[in-house]
């Protein structure tokens, strides 16, 4: 007979199973996936290695399943507005303070996942929604037009994770009394960055006006008839 979803078994599954992946997470932040120890993984998740290779496979998958995860928490909990990418940058800035791991596990990917065709889940996706977002900002004439959309899109990213821990040009740690200045620096840069000017806006048509010499005063055409 089939089990009821919120049987004691299954809820008790679902808790191991994110134990597991919480302990993944930080050991392969710290240590990526060759340095990645499964019998710290599963002294951490207090948890069974049987049920680790049960559940995700092998090292490889498991570090995939916890790069989907994150993926999936970020693209959740920072929403998108390509109208503000101000106030996009600057919730990204609060994320990744709060979320170290993010960069950290980005950065392990890009190491060891790259060559392998492994993308993190919804990803691509995600990007290629922003960017359209962001060209159809640019075309009502809501966002700068100097840098194509993934341009603008890559940069917001980059200003927004400068001063993060994994960032080579940031201190191994800012401290708290930092945290504010630099997140208005951030926000401020992207302001900037993304604030359209005048040769943003469109251009007049020429039947909203007229070269000069046809712009005359109706007694002179007057006179001239």
């Amino acid at each position: 007979m089939l089990q009821p979803l919120s049987s004691p078994k299954v809820r008790d599954a679902e808790a191991t199973k994110a134990r597991l992946l919480q302990a993944a997470t930080d050991e392969f932040a710290a240590h990526g996936i060759a340095g990645a120890r499964i019998d710290r993984i599963e002294a951490a998740a207090r948890a069974n290695r049987a049920l680790i290779y049960s559940y995700f496979g092998n090292k490889d998958q498991l570090f995939d399943a916890v790069m989907d995860a994150n993926v999936a928490r970020v693209l959740d909990q920072v929403p998108f507005t390509p109208e503000d990418l101000p106030g996009y940058a600057g919730r990204l800035f609060d994320f990744l303070v709060a979320n170290p791991h993010q960069l950290r596990l980005a950065t392990w990917h890009r190491l060891e996942r790259a060559d392998t065709g492994h993308e993190p889940q919804g990803l691509s996706d995600s990007i290629r929604m922003k960017t359209t977002a962001l060209a159809r900002a640019q075309a009502g004439h809501r966002l700068a037009s100097a840098f194509v959309p993934e341009d603008l899109y890559a940069f917001t990213m980059a200003l927004a994770s400068a001063w993060m821990p994994a960032s080579p040009y940031s201190p191994a740690a800012l401290a708290e009394d930092q945290l504010g200045a630099r997140r208005s620096a951030v926000v401020e840069a992207v302001r900037r960055l993304t604030t359209p000017h005048d040769a943003d806006a469109p251009r007049p048509s020429a039947e909203q006006h007229p070269p000069r010499d046809l712009r005359t005063r109706p007694e002179q055409r007057g006179e001239a008839s």
